[in-house]
């Protein structure tokens, strides 16, 4: 009986090893098919928001600004005192002489009662005087005084002519110190600021209020550092009021001041309207389109484009055969508020991508779309293709959100 029972075990070892060695053969042969197969597809091309670099002279950088009034005067009390009452708020439109505060009276009462007074005692001495050089006057023509008496007698008079005058200015500094009390309007406009509040002692001539006053209306705008040295007063510019999109007024540069602001570090300056019946209202935000000045021939693009590591500075740019992207160095000039000049490394033909840079690598195979997300052709499409800095860097902030198919600005031409 054991015979049977060792021949089926070894019967059975031999077909499980034969299964085994045809599962490795098997295994082999699949390993082998893999190998012998295509690669794996590569990474699906991503749409890439794509423009050209603009010249300086076709390109134009844009300053945001606030309407204000030509003429705003800061208003102050030309006396000190302690403000009693404030009278207006700020948006009230006021007329000429309208009074805006005033400060509390009990001094400058005391003062006009003591001017009264003096000039009351300076008209009695005036009177005494006179006529005792009247009395006098007639004791030296009978030979009752001497001439010498009587110049004494005559000095007294014009010293109390002189004290009279005295008392009499003192008066109306003090009337006029009264009136100084009401803070009035200089001008109709409108009550564009509050500086100071009813129950706070002021100085003379601290403002209190500023008043835009009616009449012609301009741009206030700010300009960096590095912009300033182009611009000149007269210079031509655009206007676009953000209440009014896509109307451009014509304007120029009126006035620029010629030091910095201590905390911004930016240059004020003053847009006037040519045609004044803009009716543009006090505070409405505005753009302002300056060209691109003195630099022309040098390619700008937008910030967004750049990225910089290692302390080089390179862009992203397309090949409009193949749709990849190459890394290119550039060397770039000052930096502007929204835009970076090119001095090297970039053609005009060149395309670049000006969002999501961070999300790229070499040699990846793009889709190159507009602000509309629509996808261009380089080869065929001749305008360029630049988008406003702002839209490039909100399309840019998140990876994979719509940024990864940003929209770019629609063709200038």
């Amino acid at each position: 009986m054991r015979e049977p029972v060792m021949f089926r075990s070894v019967l059975l070892s031999r077909v499980l090893s034969g299964l085994i060695v045809t599962g490795m053969a098997a295994g082999a042969l699949a390993l082998q098919g893999c190998s012998d197969s295509e690669p794996e597809d590569k990474a699906p091309a991503r749409p890439a928001l794509v423009a050209q670099p603009l010249s300086a002279d076709a390109s134009q950088d844009v300053f945001p600004g606030e309407i204000r009034a030509r003429y705003e005067p800061e208003l102050g009390f030309r006396i000190g005192g302690k403000i009693s009452q404030r009278l207006v708020d700020v948006g009230d439109r006021v007329s000429e002489g309208t009074v805006l505060a005033k400060l509390d009276t009990d001094d400058v009462s005391l003062r006009l009662d003591a001017a009264r007074a003096q000039m009351a005692s300076a008209q009695a001495d005036h009177k005494l005087a006179s006529s005792e050089l009247e009395r006098y006057r007639e004791l030296m023509e009978r030979n009752v005084i001497s001439r010498s008496q009587f110049d004494s007698f005559e000095s007294r008079y014009d010293a109390s002519v002189a004290q009279l005058r005295q008392a009499r200015a003192n008066l109306n500094v003090a009337r006029n110190q009264a009136d100084y009390a009401s803070l009035k309007a200089p001008r109709d406009g409108v009550i564009a600021q509050r500086l100071a509040e009813a129950g706070q002692v002021v100085a003379a001539g601290q403002a209190v209020f500023v008043l835009a006053v009616d009449g012609d209306r301009e741009v206030r705008i700010d300009l960096p550092e590095q912009d300033v040295g182009r611009f000149k007063i007269g210079m031509p510019v655009a206007i676009e009021l953000w209440s009014r999109p896509g109307q451009v007024f014509e304007g120029k540069i009126r006035e620029l001041s010629p030091a910095a602001d201590p905390r911004s570090r930016t240059f004020e300056a003053r847009v006037a309207f040519e045609n004044m019946d803009v009716g543009a209202d006090l505070g409405q935000s505005a753009r302002v389109f300056v060209s691109g000045g003195d630099n022309a021939g040098v390619l700008s693009i937008p910030l967004s484009a750049l990225t910089a590591e290692e302390g080089e500075t390179y862009v992203w740019v397309v090949n409009p055969d193949a749709l990849t992207l190459h890394k290119t160095s550039v060397e770039v000039g000052p930096y502007q508020e929204q835009v970076v000049p090119v001095l090297s490394g970039l053609q005009p033909q060149d395309w670049v991508v000006t969002a999501g840079t961070h999300l790229l690598r070499e040699g990846q195979a793009v889709i190159p779309v507009d602000r509309q997300n629509r996808q261009l052709d380089l080869q065929q499409t001749v305008a360029a293709v630049q988008p406003e800095p702002a839209e490039a860097d909100a399309a840019s902030a998140e990876p994979g959100s719509d940024a990864d198919a940003a929209p770019s600005a629609d063709a200038d031409q």
